[in-house]
Parts: C-alpha cells; sequence; structure tokens
C-alpha cells in the first residue's frame, strides 16, 4: 500500500509512523522546507491531566502509551514521564484539586492532591508560597522544535519513506492522487491531508464549511535556567480552561475569585515546561477573533512573568524567544479532532486543538485502524 500525507506537522508524520509501521511506502509532503506551525510553537507537554472524561482521555492515555514507545525507539525525542504540579493558594483553589481528586477516572490520569513540603520534594525549584498541589503522575514531554526531524530520520531508515519538502499539494486529480505546486501528481492507495491551520486552499475548496476554527497563541522561552525544573507546572487558571475540572467548586471559583484583569483579557493560563538545554519554555493566551493581530503584545508577558518567580520564588532567566503560533480547533470542542473523507481516496485530518502534540500518535493510530491499513 502506498500512503500520501500532506503536511509536515506532528499529527502528518504520526499518520507516516503508522503507515510505515504497518508496512507501507508512504511520500509526506510538506510546504515549506520544515513544518513551522503549532507543531513547533508548543510546549511539547504530553497532557493527560486536563483532558475531558471518556474519549478524549481515552485518546490522550493511549497517546501517552505510544509516546513513550516511539521515545524508546527514538530517543532524540526526549520523551520524559515528569509529570505535573498545579499549585494552589487558598481554599477556592484547593477544593478544585480536590474535586479533581475525587473523580471516579482520577487513578487513571494519576491524579494525588499533595501538600507544599511533598510538592518541594517532587520539584524542589518551587520555593515559592503556595498551601498544596495538584500532582498528575501521567503527564509527560517532548521536545517540540525537534521532533518532527527525529522522528523523519527514524521512518528514512525503514526504505519505506520519503520526504518531499518545499511543494504545496494544490488538487486532487482522482482517486488517491494529488498535484502539487511544481505539478507533479502523486499517486497512492490513500491520502490524508494533515494540514494543521492551513484552512485556506484546496481544504476550503474541498470542504467550505468545515466546522474547525483557528486559535491564535503566544509563548516565550527562557535562558538556561541553573536547576532541574523536575516536573511542568501549571497554574490555577488552567482549572478553569481544562474540561477536567468542571466541578461545583470550579463554578464557585470562578463566580467568587477573579482573573487577573490581563489574564482575563487574553483568556490565559500558566503551563511551564523545562527544555533539554534548560530553558523554560512559559506560556499562554488564547485568541479567538480573526484577523489575529500580527505583533504579540508585552502584558501577558509580565503577567506570566510575575506568576512563574511567585511559584520559584526567585527571577526568571533572561527571556531568549517570544512568539505566536496558530492552531485549529474543532468549533466542537467536545471533538478529539475532525477526520473526514473529503474525496475518493483522500482524508482530512485536523482540529485537534491544543491536543495535537499529546493526541497526535493516538489519533494516527485510530486514522490507521478505520481506513485498514
Amino acid at each position: 500500500m502506498r500512503v500520501i500525507v500532506v503536511g509536515g506537522g506532528v499529527v502528518g508524520t504520526m499518520h507516516a509512523w503508522q503507515a510505515v509501521e504497518r508496512g507501507h511506502e508512504v511520500v509526506q509532503i510538506e510546504r515549506e522546507a520544515e513544518a513551522r506551525g503549532a507543531s513547533l510553537r508548543n510546549f511539547g507537554q504530553i497532557w493527560v491531566s486536563g483532558r475531558a472524561g471518556g474519549e478524549e482521555l481515552d485518546t490522550a492515555l493511549r497517546a501517552r502509551e505510544l509516546w513513550e514507545a516511539i521515545g524508546e525507539r527514538v530517543p532524540g525525542l526526549g520523551f520524559r514521564a515528569v509529570g505535573s504540579l498545579t499549585p494552589v493558594r487558598n481554599s477556592r483553589e484547593y477544593a478544585v484539586a480536590e474535586a479533581a481528586v475525587a473523580r471516579a477516572d482520577a487513578a487513571a490520569r494519576g491524579y494525588k492532591l499533595v501538600t507544599a513540603e511533598e510538592a518541594r520534594a517532587i520539584n524542589p525549584a518551587l520555593r515559592g508560597a503556595f498551601e498544596a498541589a495538584l500532582w498528575c503522575e501521567r503527564d509527560a514531554a517532548v521536545e517540540p522544535r525537534t521532533a518532527q526531524l527525529h522522528l523523519r530520520e527514524a521512518l528514512k531508515a525503514s526504505g519505506r519513506y520519503t520526504f518531499l519538502p518545499g511543494r504545496e499539494v494544490r488538487e486532487v486529480v482522482g482517486n488517491g492522487a494529488v498535484r502539487d505546486d511544481h505539478g507533479d501528481v502523486h499517486q497512492g492507495d490513500a491520502v490524508i491531508l494533515a494540514t494543521g491551520a492551513w484552512l485556506s486552499g484546496l481544504v476550503r475548496e474541498l470542504v467550505p464549511d468545515l466546522p474547525v476554527r483557528r486559535v491564535r497563541l503566544q509563548m516565550m522561552q527562557t535562558a538556561p535556567f541553573d536547576e532541574p525544573l523536575t516536573t511542568s507546572v501549571a497554574d490555577a487558571d488552567s482549572f478553569r480552561y481544562y474540561p477536567a475540572y468542571k466541578s461545583e467548586a470550579l463554578d464557585e471559583l470562578n463566580a467568587e475569585q477573579a482573573q487577573a484583569p490581563i489574564a482575563a483579557a487574553h483568556k490565559m493560563q500558566l503551563l511551564m515546561v523545562q527544555r533539554l538545554d534548560g530553558g523554560l519554555t512559559i506560556g499562554d493566551t488564547h485568541e479567538y477573533e480573526h484577523p489575529f493581530a500580527f505583533d504579540t503584545l508585552e502584558d501577558p508577558y509580565a503577567h506570566l512573568t510575575e506568576v512563574v518567580e511567585s511559584f520559584l520564588g526567585r527571577p526568571l532567566p533572561q527571556i531568549r524567544r517570544r512568539w505566536a503560533g496558530v492552531y485549529a480547533q474543532c468549533t466542537d470542542t467536545t471533538r478529539v479532532v475532525h477526520r473526514q473523507q473529503v474525496a475518493d481516496g483522500v482524508w482530512l485530518v485536523t482540529g485537534p486543538g491544543g491536543r495535537g502534540m499529546t493526541c497526535s500518535p493516538a489519533i494516527a493510530e485510530t486514522t490507521a485502524n478505520e481506513l485498514g491499513w
């Protein structure tokens, strides 16, 4: 079988991985020299803790298994089972964490409510003031800026994988066949359009009413931090954003404890992961209204710096990078992904939202199973 994958991001690359693993030949086409979208501009978190129950959690847990297995074979991914801590500072935030630990699926997520002393034993870098923390043992991390590069090198070693950069697929020209902007036709038994937030051009022609929106976020990365940050770190504003934390306690938090004005204006939460080089990746904001701004704003970065420094109990290293990214999210946010046959032999897979890095291995596995690869 020959599979054509359009898109060089993590969702497309994981579809290529699944196809090669099942003995098929793959041609992967990317319009840039390298993927440059949301697959690189993220935290690299394999984020189980905040996922909604049911299909979303099942997908995240399966993806977590797959990431670990792939990481053993591709050490360059930098897979590490770091877990996460969400420090809480008062009784309302504590109540939300307590409700999370009481969920029926809490054990599957690896939830545990720990004291401040226990949290510091897990992550000694957290020297700031907080009362307790929600620990999620199942969370993990990889290196987003280099993951696709290392995955592709492993795929090339199979002898059944070809990567074609700098080509934009312009049209479907037959059953399982597409033409790129060089005029070349790529014929396969199946075509997967994993184009991420690129929803114009061919995608718009094939699905004019696609139920997917684009979301913009701002992030930053510091110079190397001089000690290990042994877990990912979130703040209590993440309770407001992730569906796993829905509860009466969260309703009370939202009603009685307003977000800081900057955080509310930019729909913010803190997420923080340490990179292998020691730098801290920190974010993020959420912007939904089009057209998106072309610049980044300083106020959100100042807010994030203040929150992080309060948890660390010390100043951040110098900020080395600031950036904005855009990802595609199903307008029905309860859906893990939008998967649709859009032409004979052609399937569109997009819209995982902020779950793309986490869930991509399991999303690709499901596509492969449904298509009978």
